[in-house]
């Protein structure tokens, strides 16, 4: 007997008795418990004839067990003949057993009533085609047709039926076969690796919010680069994000190649996974985004986007990328639209940190100067401490002594950081003289005279010509001003 553990299933059972029809627990809350992980999606389905008929069986169950536990209010879709409620941390989900037949052009199925086997064999894995039953008489008993604990077992990924009908069907199962094989540490069996392969260019008919979210799920697997490098594998990446797709392979001149820039890449975004972002999750609020490492694992995957296109050849210097950080920044907003991902403070973050993810590196090479970091901190803001976290996890050479010497000349610029930041206040400064205080210290409007006194004062602050204070930035101001023939209003030489 499987028990697995909450009340609310002897509740269902109970329900599911009084009402003379066959309730089972299926699905992935099965799998989980079996791998003894948490889950709070449980999916029951139901198996017989009521009074509102056995298509509408899964509604009337959910109904009762939510009046049974004084759960919340049922939300029911007729047309699929489901029904589902918060309860507690839980929701539930209920719907009469049913088999699925697709038409080539959608993953949308015609649905009919069915038997248990029939609904088990709909499913998209044998590891989540497993059912318990939730019925007195028979509670825990484990319906297992396809050999899914065998599988869960052995670590195996394989669908009940041919993978060709199974991912022809439903082109998504083709992106969850990859996420589990990520999330799990899960093998795809080899015929379902090769179906997948067969069937990628059927992912064109699912929405990119559907595939998005599978593979938001797979960024932020443990290791991600195992479902990315499984995408990149069965073709499924040059479709989604062919951007990525387009940074494996070495070309070689003079016998000097450059490092695969894909491989690269999904060990930059490991390094970030293992490292963290060292933030707090936050709901979004417009300025900073919600999820940090989310994104923050974003902008590791797309930090090298730009080398294919600036990529070049030469003879001195062998293999250059020069300026591919700007081209990247500016190929994120295409790739998030596209994608349909956030396009406010999310995309923005991404931006920022693949535009500025060499300035840490190359101040690490050269001679470390105030000026420099100064103008890095007042770029970066509060993103300082993930672009300092992503440059860490860049420096992959093969070679330690690079390594060490890259790593070492990097703690050099981060103490540096700390040390203006500390005494210069630097991190999302605005200059001490506002273009208000311009405009009224010389009496003029607006005019192309205030931007320049503005960019002035605020180089001046990040070279270290003058402090940053009210004091030094106003006298500036007053110098610049004499120097563009702006006289100073009545007053003006008093207002600071």
């Amino acid at each position: 007997m499987i028990d697995l553990g909450l009340d609310i299933y002897r509740v269902i059972g109970r329900e599911a008795d009084r009402m003379g029809v066959d309730a089972y627990a299926v699905g992935g809350v099965v799998r989980d418990h079996f791998l003894q992980r948490p889950c709070t999606d449980i999916d029951v389905v139901c198996i017989g004839h009521t009074e509102g008929g056995e298509v509408h069986v899964g509604i009337e169950l959910a109904k009762a067990v939510s009046e049974a536990v004084g759960g919340s209010k049922v939300s029911v879709f007729k047309t699929f003949g489901t029904a589902s409620f918060q309860y507690n941390h839980l929701q539930l989900e209920f719907v009469g057993a049913r088999r699925e037949s697709y038409s080539h052009d959608s993953r949308k199925p015609v649905v009919e009533n069915g038997t248990l086997e029939d609904d088990q064999r709909r499913r998209d894995f044998t590891v989540n085609a497993l059912a318990v039953c939730l019925n007195a008489d028979r509670y825990g008993e484990l319906m297992d047709p396809f050999g899914g604990i065998r599988d869960l077992n052995d670590g195996i990924l394989r669908t009940p039926l041919d993978p060709d009908i199974t991912f022809s069907d439903d082109p998504l199962r083709m992106m969850r076969a990859v996420r589990f094989a990520s999330q799990l540490g899960f093998r795809i069996e080899d015929a379902t690796f090769e179906a997948i392969s067969r069937n990628a260019k059927r992912i064109e008919i699912v929405s990119a919010e559907r595939i998005t979210v599978e593979l938001n799920k797979i960024m932020l697997s443990p290791v991600p680069s195992v479902g990315l490098k499984l995408m990149q594998k069965c073709g499924l990446m040059a479709l989604i994000l062919p951007e990525v797709s387009a940074l494996q392979g070495v070309e070689t001149v003079d016998g000097r190649g450059h490092k695969d820039i894909f491989y690269h890449t999904m060990q930059v975004l490991d390094n970030v996974a293992q490292a963290g972002s060292g933030k707090r999750e936050v709901e979004s609020d417009g300025d900073a985004p919600a999820n940090f490492q989310l994104w923050l694992r974003w902008a590791a995957l797309l930090h090298d986007i730009g080398k294919p296109g600036v990529k070049r050849y030469e003879q001195k210097q062998g293999w250059t990328f020069h300026g591919h950080e700007a081209r990247g920044a500016h190929m994120v907003k295409r790739i998030f639209k596209r994608l349909r991902l956030p396009n406010g403070a999310e995309m923005r973050y991404v931006e920022k940190l693949v535009m500025l993810h060499m300035r840490p590196i190359v101040l690490s090479e050269e001679v470390v100067t105030d000026s420099a970091v100064r103008r890095l901190l007042f770029e970066a803001g509060d993103d300082i401490d993930d672009l300092m976290l992503l440059c860490n996890a860049d420096i992959t050479s093969k070679n330690p002594d690079k390594v060490r010497k890259h790593k070492s000349n990097f703690e050099l610029v981060k103490r540096k950081l700390v040390e203006l930041e500390e005494r210069d206040r630097i991190r999302n400064f605005q200059p001490p003289v506002s273009g208000e205080d311009i405009m009224r210290t010389f009496g003029i409007g607006p005019c192309r005279e205030i931007g320049t006194i503005k960019d002035a004062i605020k180089d001046a602050i990040l070279d270290g010509k003058i402090p940053n204070e009210r004091e030094a930035a106003w006298q500036m101001m007053l110098t610049l001003g004499a120097g563009l023939g702006l006289t100073v209003a009545p007053g003006g030489e008093t207002a600071f």
